[in-house]
């Protein structure tokens, strides 16, 4: 059975890629990992670096839920510890704590298209599967569709907004 689901989320993916894309419009490499600091003073938010690391861990998790290997959406092992959810970002002036912007933007990107391209022809009996998270993810996402909807879609998203102003306390102009 052809998948009808798969494209309904991949679609607009595509949308979600191009927005990532275009907040890396003119960041220097070098303010990628620190924090904006407008007028003298240091703003503590997630910086370009930090984002496209915490994303890159969840494209595998998109080819898991899809019964799929990892592939090129795999991570070094010391991401997890770096960049899950729940850590804190941290200003890397030295640049000795976080990989390069050029590893973890090629690592996100990567693994994205790879999780896009997977869901675009999965099965939707698979699709609407239960969800096998627990707690609140299962509540609010109770079928694998809806869990990667939110992974692929509004997950990012949110975390681009966050480039977006950081951008801005840095003095770039829009990305778009």
């Amino acid at each position: 059975m052809p998948s009808t689901i798969g494209p309904s989320i991949a679609n607009p993916a595509s949308i979600t890629r191009s927005f990532g894309q275009h907040m890396l419009k003119d960041v220097p490499a070098e303010k990628a990992a620190r924090f904006a600091t407008p007028g003298g003073v240091k703003v503590v938010s997630n910086h370009p670096v930090f984002v496209f690391g915490h994303l890159s861990l969840y494209n595998r998790r998109v080819l898991a839920l899809l019964n799929m290997p990892e592939g090129v959406a795999a991570v070094p092992a010391e991401w997890d510890g770096l960049f899950k959810a729940g850590v804190e970002c941290k200003d890397d002036p030295d640049g000795t704590i976080y990989p390069a912007l050029s590893v973890v933007t090629k690592k996100f990107f990567e693994g994205f298209d790879a999780a896009v391209a997977a869901v675009k022809t999965a099965d939707d009996a698979l699709l609407l599967e239960p969800n096998p998270m627990e707690g609140r993810m299962k509540e609010m996402c109770p079928v694998k569709a809806q869990m990667i909807t939110f992974v692929l879609n509004a997950h990012p998203m949110s975390h681009f907004g966050q480039i977006s102003a950081w951008r801005r306390m840095i003095g770039l102009g829009s990305a778009m």
